[in-house]
């Protein structure tokens, strides 16, 4: 049997979630992740959700962003998110999102390069908060559909409209077909050997939209976060918040010396890191947060301190080994301010996508807040779109010419030799050696 819907969202991380949840009930809509419905790297995000605190607060948080950025920022973007922060966070605690208060006020922490505590956050799992609550708003609504474990193989296009798209589950084949697809597909850490990311995260919408010839921005511009709880086995990396450092936790060499300023934007103190590892030939260098105080530790970092103490080390007595590792993707399939891609009737939101408005280097905990933003944007632009100009349902699409044993191989190679091929020098120290791709 034929199966149509008016929309299909590729992802259940948090802008997959929150676009569903800004379409109108009337219109149905199918949401599928390649894994479980909870696995996505906003469900992983522990320091927040960055805010307007006011409106005097907006020029040091413009300029925070460009300058993380390296002013290589969309400033139109950057303003609009900024600009809607408020909203968005009122949206979540309509939806039930729980932050941590100081008595009936929000409690603001400080991350990386902010010059001033603007984040929200729920102890030190912001984004299971987040996420977890929007994946239950959605099954609740009788118009959404869940399907996990089902992996988006290929869009269906003719005359570069997207009229639906080609789906695997249990080795099974199936076109589906929609007025419209929007691809939430996450990052690429599963590319990389070290990387905070799930392994399933593999950047198979930005492998697909390349081969499909849609517009792609910024293919190179990948974040390395300077700590991630090293560990001697192959499994996804452990992240250490910035907000850790953001409270005060010092980075130290083998000798116990500091060597950078904790606070500086991530590349700068992932690079610092890499030359220390290499003056003293270790992998690793250390976080101490021993000096926080037990009390501090166990408050706000209950989730990390419970992590760190599996692997043997208590944060509030012993020095934490920490690496750096492919984190978060700036760079995606090419949109604009509404999540609209290069292809009519396709749009991309969230990590896979790139507006521009992190530049080349994400200002911590703006990820969330830009999910939710340009999510939104995109739900409103596109039930605009089902209102007015909702495509004819397609002639039935051949599916037996996909190679389900090659394909994946043959999506990751594509994308890693576009990353190479814009930037071979990034390639080279973080893509090879110690941080090989997979």
């Amino acid at each position: 049997m034929q199966e149509y819907y008016d929309v299909i969202i590729v992802g259940t991380g948090a802008a997959g979630l929150f676009c569903a949840l800004n379409i109108d009930t009337a219109y149905s809509i199918l949401v599928i992740t390649k894994d479980s419905l909870e696995n996505s790297n906003s469900y992983l995000a522990q320091g927040g959700i960055a805010a307007l605190k006011s409106t005097e607060d907006y020029t040091a948080y413009f300029e925070d962003t460009l300058k993380a950025g390296r002013y290589q920022n969309n400033v139109m973007a950057v303003d609009i998110m900024i600009r809607s922060s408020n909203e968005i966070i009122q949206d979540l605690v309509h939806l039930g999102i729980e932050f941590d208060k100081a008595g009936s006020s929000f409690s603001f922490t400080r991350e990386g390069a902010h010059s001033t505590s603007r984040i929200l956050h729920h102890k030190d799992i912001t984004g299971k908060e987040i996420t977890s609550k929007l994946l239950r708003q959605a099954q609740l609504r009788p118009n959404i559909t869940l399907k996990p474990f089902h992996t988006l193989i290929d869009l269906m296009t003719d005359n570069n409209s997207c009229n639906g798209a080609v789906i695997s589950s249990e080795s099974s084949l199936q076109s589906v077909y929609a007025s419209i697809v929007v691809l939430a597909t996450g990052g690429i850490g599963g590319l990389f050997k070290n990387s905070t990311n799930f392994p399933h995260l593999t950047g198979d919408g930005l492998a697909i939209a390349l081969g499909h010839g849609i517009a792609v921005q910024d293919v190179h511009s990948i974040q390395i976060h300077p700590t991630a709880l090293y560990t001697t086995g192959t499994e996804r990396r452990f992240l250490i918040s910035e907000a850790v450092r953001g409270e005060g936790a010092h980075l130290l060499n083998l000798k116990k010396e500091r060597f950078v300023d904790e606070l500086l934007p991530r590349d700068r103190v992932s690079m610092a890191i890499e030359n220390q590892m290499k003056q003293s030939n270790s992998p690793y260098v250390y976080l101490s947060a021993i000096h926080l105080g037990t009390r501090k530790i166990h408050q706000k970092f209950p989730h990390i301190y419970k992590r760190c103490l599996e692997e043997g080390y208590d944060m509030t007595k012993d020095l934490i080994p920490v690496t750096p590792a492919q984190h978060y993707y700036m760079g995606g399939i090419k949109v604009n301010m509404e999540g609209e891609t290069s292809m009519k009737y396709l749009y991309a939101i969230g990590e896979t996508s790139c507006n521009g408005v992190h530049g080349a280097n994400r200002l911590a905990s703006n990820s969330l807040l830009e999910s939710l933003v340009f999510a939104k944007r995109a739900a409103v632009k596109l039930a605009n779109t089902l209102k007015s100009d909702s495509p004819a349902l397609p002639i039935q699409a051949s599916v037996q010419k996909y190679n389900l044993k090659t394909l994946k191989e043959d999506y990751h190679i594509a994308l890693l030799q576009e990353i190479k091929r814009k930037d071979e020098k990034f390639y080279e120290r973080w893509c090879t050696k110690m941080y090989q791709c997979g």
